[in-house]
């Protein structure tokens, strides 16, 4: 496995950003919020002045789910697909934030969309992250079956990044549902294998796995508090980190 920087190193060189659709959509569900979303390229514009290069990984359900897609009477594989193009229409926009913003971006899709995206090709992500730019993947994997979630895991560890901020809008994992049952705890810390087998639902058992394999730390934290990602680059207390450490360790 490959040695990668404590939750603390200050700071990372190089991170991913896992943005669910609903990050998009600001309080609401479905669409995309425009003053949510230059709200997020300001602050990924402020960890980028920080001399860190970013990766990001969007996903979809703000736009369409393949799950529901598949309730309606679609077929799993054509969902699927129609949810990959949901994350391009993403992907755009976010770029446009990006760029107003005044950052440089690509996006690359797994989905050849060549009239506005770049193929996905890791060599040529590596280097546009080594110059800087901010680069947006897109398309989930290519393939029908797998969440974006696998596709931030498995784009992390091809990009060689030093861990997945997982952006929600809950602070953390927690012991159970905190909207279900009261008593329920956040972890500050918790093992991939752990989370695996108390099926917590951080992220989907493939992307666990993937990370845990390749020693990929992810911190789940809530995007919706402002300065929340900054701070936790700048090494603060935020959200929960899973890794393949042992310690498993509660919020007091």
């Amino acid at each position: 496995m490959v040695d990668r920087p404590s939750r603390f190193s200050k700071p990372y060189k190089r991170i991913l950003i896992k943005l669910s659709g609903e990050a998009l959509a600001g309080e609401g569900e479905y669409g995309i919020d425009g003053e949510r979303i230059s709200s997020l390229g300001k602050e990924i514009l402020e960890i980028h002045k920080q001399n860190i290069e970013v990766a990001i990984v969007v996903g979809g359900g703000n736009i369409f789910r393949g799950v529901k897609g598949v309730q309606t009477g679609i077929d799993r594989a054509t969902a699927d697909y129609m949810g990959m193009m949901a994350t391009i229409m993403n992907g755009l926009a976010l770029q446009a934030a990006c760029e107003k913003a005044g950052l440089f971006t690509r996006v690359q899709s797994a989905i050849e969309i060549n009239s506005i995206a770049e193929p996905y090709i890791r060599r040529r992500a590596v280097r546009h992250l080594e110059k800087k730019r901010i680069v947006i993947f897109a398309g989930g994997t290519g393939n029908p079956y797998f969440t974006t979630d696998t596709a931030a895991s498995l784009r992390a560890v091809e990009v060689g990044c030093d861990v997945i901020l997982k952006a929600t809008k809950v602070d953390g994992v927690y012991t159970a549902d905190p909207k279900k049952d009261p008593g329920a705890q956040r972890y500050q810390k918790i093992s991939f294998s752990e989370s695996i087998q108390k099926n917590l639902k951080v992220m989907d058992q493939t992307a666990l796995s993937l990370c845990m394999e390749n020693n990929m730390p992810i911190v789940v934290f809530d995007i919706f508090k402002k300065g929340n990602l900054k701070n936790l680059i700048e090494g603060k207390q935020i959200g929960t980190l899973i890794s393949n450490s042992d310690e498993v360790l509660l919020d007091e």
